[in-house]
């Protein structure tokens, strides 16, 4: 069989390159807006979340840069099978990190109507909740900077621990509502706040399989779902 040869501008591989520091840029904006979020829910800082909702347009800015380049790229004549795969991958991922976002932004907005019912219980284990899904976040991301699919598929691993997070805590909250009617609308607002970790932890898991596929050519064999996750 003959050699292939790449016949691309000298230019594709910076590019890639560039891609590649645009999607670390989102991930950490996207962390840190996590944190962010839970750490005003718990405070009951209204300011500090409206910071967060205000700081999502960064993100959206980004995740629209990211498109332009990747069109670039692919336009620019015939990429390596493999270039081509972590073009088309940096462009979903940018999409998948800008939803991870507005997860981040929901949770703000929704500290206004929680801050005077900051003592329920669940409140407490929400921060490690988004760690956890933070976590998952960061080494996904962290396993496409260094196109690692083993490190990908250990992040779909982990995906169990941000739904049984999400499990425990809609246990807790259905039963706080049950006897603490006064309460229901703070502890629903509460719900969506997990629901959206749980959803990040999702889309964390969605990342990483997107790097394993551009670093190996393969799909990730179909992980479990959790019993409140739809496909």
């Amino acid at each position: 069989m003959a050699t292939q040869i790449r016949n691309e501008p000298p230019s594709i591989g910076g590019e890639i390159g560039e891609l590649r520091v645009l999607i670390a840029e989102m991930g950490g904006r996207a962390e840190r807006a996590i944190a962010g979020s839970v750490a005003a829910l718990t405070r009951g800082d209204e300011v500090g979340a409206a910071a967060i909702v205000a700081e999502d347009a960064a993100i959206d800015s980004m995740a629209a840069k990211v498109e332009r380049l990747a069109v670039a790229i692919i336009g620019q004549g015939v990429l390596a099978e493999r270039d081509l795969r972590d073009v088309v991958a940096a462009l979903k991922m940018a999409g998948v990190v800008e939803r991870i976002g507005d997860y981040a932004k929901n949770i703000a907005k929704r500290v206004p109507q929680i801050r005077n019912d900051r003592k329920i219980e669940a409140v407490s284990v929400l921060p490690a909740m988004a760690e956890a899904a933070m976590a998952m976040v960061r080494d996904a991301l962290d396993s496409f900077a260094a196109r690692d699919p083993v490190k990908a598929a250990a992040v779909t691993r982990r995906d169990r621990q941000v739904d049984d997070f999400y499990d425990s805590i809609f246990r807790a909250l259905v039963t706080h509502m049950m006897e603490n009617p006064p309460t229901i609308g703070a502890a629903a607002q509460l719900l969506f706040v997990a629901k959206n970790l749980e959803r990040i932890g999702d889309q964390a898991t969605n990342i990483a399989e997107m790097v394993y596929f551009a670093a190996t050519g393969e799909q990730l064999a179909e992980r479990e779902r959790g019993a409140g996750e739809i496909g």
